[in-house]
């Protein structure tokens, strides 16, 4: 090649690695496919999935990906990963801990301090990482607006395990800025679409699960899947380094109003309503803890910094469009 010849756009494009290549990391892979193109003919950037199930190596090539084969929980089949991407998308959700684990270890996140280990092997090539975390690390506010400023009061092991994630990745990326480091935090709330794995309430309305009575309810957040992936790809490229933003739409509504507007649009009953002291003695403690917190999420930050443009503005918009998806049949999978 001649001195001063540009590189062929094959060698410029930029290098991602995906970890946690779930539903909404399949959805990220489609947002970077052509239509009327074949996948691995995208002008988007060379990517790599990372996982641990050969099963879907396939699934993961016909999206445009190089599955690589891998498990966080074993750090050393990650040693390749090490300067392998320029830009990293962190979607794992923390180990559940086995019964009995001492409470200071069952609310650490060991798989995201096997990824940080691997990706800084090579001095001089940390990547640019965009994590997936959940609004749960605010824990509760009792229904007051909440910014990416408020502090954390998370409760729950889950959530400690992200507030644990997120201090991991913010701590290697003022160790590593000088290699290039840079940590964007996404902290979403409940994700819903119709074309997702439980995606919807259908599931808990046609079981006729209770929800708490009106004095008693709880303000929650919802993202549509589709919104979220498209909040990722815009963080991967625009994303301020070190910085947090919340991703989630502009509902602003009580949990139980949530599954009112769904029955509506489903032609269901109404969930009958329950006091708190009747849900702790009938409902599974998972989905009580969802119910012991009060917040609404803030999304100013996502929408100047980010520049993200929802294409479902609230939960009335994605719910209708899921009860094309869905129709009447009968929801599989965990609740929404």
């Amino acid at each position: 090649m001649a001195a001063g010849q540009a590189l062929p756009a094959r060698f410029r494009r930029q290098r991602v690695l995906i970890v946690g290549c779930g539903d909404v990391g399949q959805r990220v892979l489609r947002l970077w496919q052509r239509p009327g193109q074949q996948a691995h003919a995208a002008r988007g950037p060379l990517v790599r999935a990372l996982s641990s199930s050969p099963q879907r190596f396939d699934s993961l090539r016909a999206l445009g990906a190089t599955p690589l084969l891998g498990n966080l929980d074993e750090p050393r089949s990650l040693r390749r990963l090490a300067g392998l991407a320029q830009r990293v998308v962190h979607l794992a959700p923390p180990a559940q801990p086995a019964a009995g684990t001492p409470s200071a270890l069952a609310s650490r996140d060991l798989r995201t301090r096997h990824l940080l280990q691997a990706l800084v092997c090579r001095a001089g090539q940390a990547p640019q990482l965009v994590y997936g975390s959940t609004s749960g690390v605010y824990g509760n506010w009792d229904g007051a607006w909440v910014t990416e400023t408020h502090p954390l009061r998370a409760s729950t092991a889950r959530a400690l395990r992200r507030v644990d994630a997120e201090r991991q990745l913010r701590a290697w990326a003022r160790r590593f800025v000088a290699s290039g480091a840079a940590v964007h935090v996404l902290r979403i709330p409940g994700i819903y679409a119709g074309d997702r794995e439980g995606g919807t309430p259908l599931g808990r309305l046609q079981r006729g699960t209770p929800l708490l009575r009106r004095e008693d309810d709880v303000y929650t957040s919802h993202i549509h899947a589709d919104d979220l992936a498209r909040a990722v790809v815009r963080a991967l490229w625009r994303g301020m380094p070190q910085r947090i933003t919340n991703v989630a739409d502009d509902s602003a509504m009580p949990m139980g109003d949530y599954f009112d507007l769904a029955a509506d649009l489903w032609r269901l009953p109404h969930p009958a309503r329950i006091s708190l002291a009747e849900a702790e003695q009938q409902l599974s403690p998972t989905l009580l803890s969802f119910m012991r917190e009060s917040r609404r999420l803030s999304n100013t930050r996502m929408r100047q910094e980010l520049g993200l443009v929802l294409r479902y503005q609230t939960v009335h918009h994605g719910l209708q469009a899921a009860v094309y998806l869905v129709g009447p049949g009968t929801a599989t999978g965990p609740d929404a």
